[in-house]
């Protein structure tokens, strides 16, 4: 399955933002404000550029492919309501998003390794696809293996996570429950989606 492997720092550099959360991209970031490159001069982009980055922040934050987003938008653009906010709300609604936020695990990319691998369960079934959608209800657990558990009962205990109103964890059953759909102001990403929304209207 396809997802970005490249260097991390980059990227947040490159972006402006902590896209991606795990503590060698974080602390390069800060070491190096600037962005990556040899002879990198600040100067103002074109109005394309800056749609296209803030696409790259959606796209790196949520671990999406091009094909991946474009999915999410047409299913947004379908959806009532303004078109920009029910596409971030769908990609909140995104399995390894959950995980994440939870507390099971410290980043995205390690809650969707953990779901790919088959670690979780979504209402006692087996969910190997980080992009599967949650609902309200839905109860997320870590599959009965006493290995598996151990391990994220150590990371749960460690991570540093705020548990969205939305979702309610047990760190001790290893247990969460989505208690209704996510809101705007959910959303932690600092991203202007109406430029997004524009860029993949052409």
């Amino acid at each position: 399955m396809a997802r970005y492997t490249g260097p991390k720092a980059r990227v947040n550099r490159r972006l402006g933002a902590m896209v991606y959360e795990n503590h060698g991209a974080t602390k390069a970031a800060d070491r190096r404000k600037a962005p990556p490159g040899m002879h990198t001069r600040p100067r103002r982009p074109s109005n394309y550029g800056l749609a296209l980055m803030e696409k790259q922040k959606i796209k790196h934050y949520y671990g999406l492919l091009e094909r991946q987003l474009r999915r999410f938008f047409d299913m947004a653009s379908r959806k009532r309501g303004n078109t920009g906010d029910n596409l971030l709300l769908l990609c909140e609604r995104r399995l390894d998003n959950v995980v994440r936020r939870a507390g099971f695990t410290f980043t995205r990319p390690q809650a969707r390794q953990g779901i790919v691998h088959g670690h979780f369960q979504v209402n006692g079934v087996k969910v190997t696809k980080p992009s599967f959608l949650v609902k309200p209800g839905d109860v997320i657990t870590v599959r009965p293996r006493k290995n598996i558990q151990n391990l994220y009962r150590g990371l749960a205990d460690q991570a540093e996570s705020i548990t969205p109103d939305w979702i309610t964890f047990d760190s001790e059953t290893l247990r969460a429950t989505v208690q209704g759909n996510p809101s705007v102001e959910d959303v932690s990403l600092p991203v202007d989606v109406q430029k997004v929304i524009e860029f993949l209207s052409r």
